[in-house]
């Protein structure tokens, strides 16, 4: 998606006939089970299935031509010495223009890809960017306790604590502090679990770079430079197709 560009639900233009983008759109969703570098734009396209206009069709063509032009891409996993789950989480605050609701989204990989991912908007309005850090590490916190006993069933127990990067320090220093202050005594207590399971040492939150966190592919629409770097991280990359396999 253009990185300059922003939907809302009354843009202006033209309504289409819902069917038409429903159906497309519903593709696109089944097809973000193995690329999750079209996961923000599907998440995006998919709020305006009641009343879409032609400006979200044009978007969600947009997402066909790039489908399209990278049909020989995939997740791509290469040997590894060991089992390593590692996440990352990040946030889009106040991404949605309709609502001003942020925007969570996590993934984790294991070696060179990307093995579980989400987007998804956040239930209530976040008062500050650390907030909407924080509900969002909750999320990956949750997902990586599941994904550590998946992998301990599977015979490859997890001995260390699961890193999950942010790229916000505000939000790990909360996820460390026991303590209700004046800024966080109002966030759901569901959102705390975090606290638990850091003490516990089933996951420990670190600080990354904006530039370095891979999750930001899956907040936002970035630009070309970017978005390559953050798919290539994700392992979405380019293979020759075996003979004999027809696309």
């Amino acid at each position: 998606m253009n990185s300059n560009e922003k939907f809302m639900c009354e843009d202006g233009a033209d309504k289409i006939d819902p069917s038409r983008y429903r159906s497309m759109v519903g593709g696109l969703m089944y097809l973000t089970h193995s690329r999750p570098d079209i996961a923000f734009a599907v998440n995006v396209l998919t709020r305006f299935m009641q009343t879409p206009s032609k400006d979200h069709f044009g978007a969600a063509k947009r997402v066909l031509r790039y489908v399209s032009g990278t049909i020989d891409y995939g997740l791509w996993y290469t040997p590894q010495n060991g089992i390593c789950l590692e996440g990352y989480s990040d946030s889009d605050w106040a991404g949605s223009i309709d609502d001003r609701k942020s925007v969570s989204a996590y993934g984790f990989n294991i070696g060179s890809g990307a093995i579980s991912w989400c987007v998804k908007k956040q239930n209530s309005v976040a008062l500050s960017s650390t907030e909407a850090e924080y509900i969002s590490a909750t999320a990956a916190t949750c997902q990586a306790v599941w994904l550590r006993r998946i992998l301990e069933d599977l015979g490859f127990k997890q001995m260390e604590a699961t890193t999950i990067w942010c790229d916000s320090r505000s939000a790990i220093h909360l996820s460390k502090n026991p303590a209700l202050h004046g800024r966080s005594k109002h966030i759901e207590l569901k959102h705390h679990f975090i606290r638990d399971m850091v003490a516990q040492k089933q996951v420990e939150l670190k600080f990354c770079n904006t530039e370095d966190q891979t999750a930001d592919v899956l907040t936002k629409a970035l630009c070309r430079e970017k978005f390559t770097h953050h798919r290539f991280k994700l392992g979405v990359k380019e293979f020759e197709l075996r003979e004999g396999v027809d696309v």
